[in-house]
């Protein structure tokens, strides 16, 4: 059987690859999705969809040849660290990875911008995850080259918002008229944060499924209110899986709880099966940003709608057009 090769767009103005100094991310920190319109995300989109194009083709080249990424994690993460070293090496760059920080300088007491002063000596870029709210902004605020937020404690995940929703653009082929549903961990879930304020850019109706002590924070609430998009809050899934057109689901955070107990009342609250999907539309997709523990059954994985996994594939191309941005090669 043929390999699948995306077409390429022959009207997108952002190829082919090259300098592009001028672009609108070059030098930039990505620490928020409030710094994205609809404008600059369908050129990261436009850029994502081509490296789709390159990496179906040839699998890797050399736009960042020369370029190196320093991954910086101080919490545990596969998926993310993976993505960001995956998207530099076939971009032909280099990855400075940094997965275990306890064993590093930092278990000595250095702070966080005297860490990301060392590593900016010998990288181009620097990819961030860190256990506290605003430590990627804090980190920039130091930092001569540019920092990318891969996730700071329970506030934002602006690379995990961007794949995700790109994700919904190339598996739906629009935004704009969506339903989109978020079930789960609401009050912890950082990717659903991010994810439910990109979405205010587009004409979509939003919906929270979650227990009552898992429910969206009342600030994104207002903050979303404020901006004119619809949305509602459930207990159940059923009143409104029928009309949803994403359904995106995330794990209840072990990890986030002070108290054990609350979570073992609340981790197996909604469950995904083959039933449930009876339930939805035809024309849907399920979402999940990993990992999963138990709330989408296995059982659900050969079913079409079922965009988990392709959702990491995408996130591989979107990381590659956001560094090849930020680096001016875009």
């Amino acid at each position: 059987m043929a390999t699948y090769v995306p077409p390429v767009r022959q009207n997108s103005p952002y190829l082919p690859f090259g300098d592009k100094q001028d672009a609108p991310f070059y030098g930039k920190d990505i620490l928020s999705v409030k710094q994205f319109n609809r404008e600059n995300l369908e050129y990261i989109f436009d850029v994502a969809h081509e490296m789709e194009v390159m990496v179906c083709r040839v699998g890797s080249f050399d736009l960042l040849k020369g370029k190196i990424l320093a991954n910086l994690f101080y919490e545990p993460s596969t998926r993310t660290s993976s993505s960001f070293t995956a998207a530099m090496e076939r971009l032909g760059g280099s990855v400075i990875p940094i997965n275990e920080v306890r064993y590093s300088s930092v278990s000595k007491g250095e702070s966080l911008p005297d860490t990301v002063r060392t590593l900016e000596s010998y990288a181009d870029v620097i990819v961030l995850r860190h256990p506290e709210t605003g430590s990627a902004a804090l980190a920039a605020k130091y930092a001569r080259k540019p920092v990318i937020n891969a996730g700071d404690g329970i506030g934002e995940h602006p690379t995990q918002a961007l794949l995700d929703l790109f994700t919904i653009r190339e598996e739906l082929g629009q935004v704009d008229g969506l339903t989109v549903t978020m079930l789960g961990d609401l009050k912890y879930g950082r990717t659903v944060h991010s994810l439910a304020r990109l979405l205010t850019l587009y004409d979509v109706r939003l919906n929270y499924v979650s227990p009552d002590i898992l429910r969206m924070p009342p600030e994104i609430i207002a903050e979303i209110a404020a901006t004119g998009t619809p949305q509602a809050e459930y207990t159940g899934l059923e009143a409104v899986l029928p009309e949803t057109d994403v359904l995106y689901v995330t794990r209840v955070q072990k990890e986030r709880f002070s108290d054990p107990q609350e979570y073992e009342q609340v981790k197996d609250a909604y469950v995904i099966t083959p039933e449930t999907m009876r339930m939805a539309k035809e024309r849907m997709i399920l979402m999940h940003p990993l990992p999963r523990v138990g709330e989408i059954s296995m059982e659900v994985d050969d079913d079409p709608r079922a965009a988990y996994f392709r959702q990491m594939e995408y996130g591989l191309y979107t990381r590659m057009a956001l560094l090849a941005a930020v680096l001016g090669k875009a």
